[in-house]
């Protein structure tokens, strides 16, 4: 484990490469003990010294592919906080990020505090509705060489979040088997299905409030939770629409400015 000084000094490397868009290499190769304790401290870290108010969370990792790859047998997470909101009508600037990609993903709205220990159907029982979402993800790590403790510390490689305008209450539409369509200015570039998230996303929330809570995190009423990919990760590039169709959900869009 990381003394609290080696912490702070990782959080402030990670700070400022988000800050002067300058990507860092792997901390996993100047510090080789770190862990993810070390690494979920880290950012906590910089999410309070954002100082703005949590919108949410989100869970990575939550595809088995990517947990196998990454060397873990669970997913991870990262906060939502209030500036990282993108609206669908406001062009984002690529320049902006490091190494942005967009991930698609069938987001919950709480109705109310989900506690640890809640089972799949708790979660429904406390979502208000599910809604058609697309994360923005970056890597304030050089040329996304992750490890675990590096996405992590690195707010679980989230950099930002559009939310569509349906909200159908999860009672009205089975979580497990919502068909995605992603479209780059006009093309299909990545299909998925939202049982690709360990089977059923909601089994990523339920996951996600007893995780946070170790780190005296609770996931509020009110909160949005971004589960997990139902597609592969899609680069951003100057001048993209992106468009992200879900059957019984709607769409949702993103694009950069050229």
């Amino acid at each position: 484990m990381l003394s609290a000084e080696t912490r702070r000094g990782l959080a402030e490397r990670l700070w400022r490469a988000e800050r002067e868009r300058d990507p860092i290499p792997p901390l996993v190769e100047s510090h080789p003990d770190i862990d993810v304790v070390d690494a979920y401290e880290i950012q906590l870290i910089n999410i309070r010294r954002r100082d703005a108010p949590i919108a949410g969370h989100k869970v990575g990792l939550s595809s088995p592919a990517m947990q196998q790859m990454m060397g873990v047998d669970e997913p991870d997470y990262g906060h939502l906080l209030t500036d990282m909101a993108v609206a669908e009508d406001v062009p984002v600037d690529t320049r902006a990020y490091c190494f942005p990609r967009v991930e698609v993903e069938v987001g919950f709205l709480l109705a109310e505090d989900v506690p640890p220990g809640c089972d799949e159907q708790g979660v429904l029982d406390r979502t208000e509705a599910l809604i058609p979402s697309i994360e923005l993800i970056d890597s304030r790590i050089r040329d996304w060489r992750i490890g675990i403790a590096d996405t992590i510390a690195d707010n679980a490689s989230s950099a930002g979040y559009v939310l569509g305008a349906a909200r159908v209450a999860p009672g009205e539409l089975d979580p497990r088997g919502i068909d995605a369509v992603l479209h780059r200015n006009g093309e299909v570039v990545a299909e998925g299905r939202s049982d690709a998230v360990l089977g059923n996303p909601a089994t990523a929330v339920a996951w996600l409030a007893d995780k946070v809570a170790g780190f005296g995190v609770r996931l509020r009423a009110g909160n949005v939770v971004l589960p997990g990919s139902c597609t592969r990760a899609i680069d951003v590039r100057p001048g993209d629409a992106f468009r992200a169709e879900f059957s019984g959900l709607g769409t949702v869009g993103l694009t950069a400015k050229p």
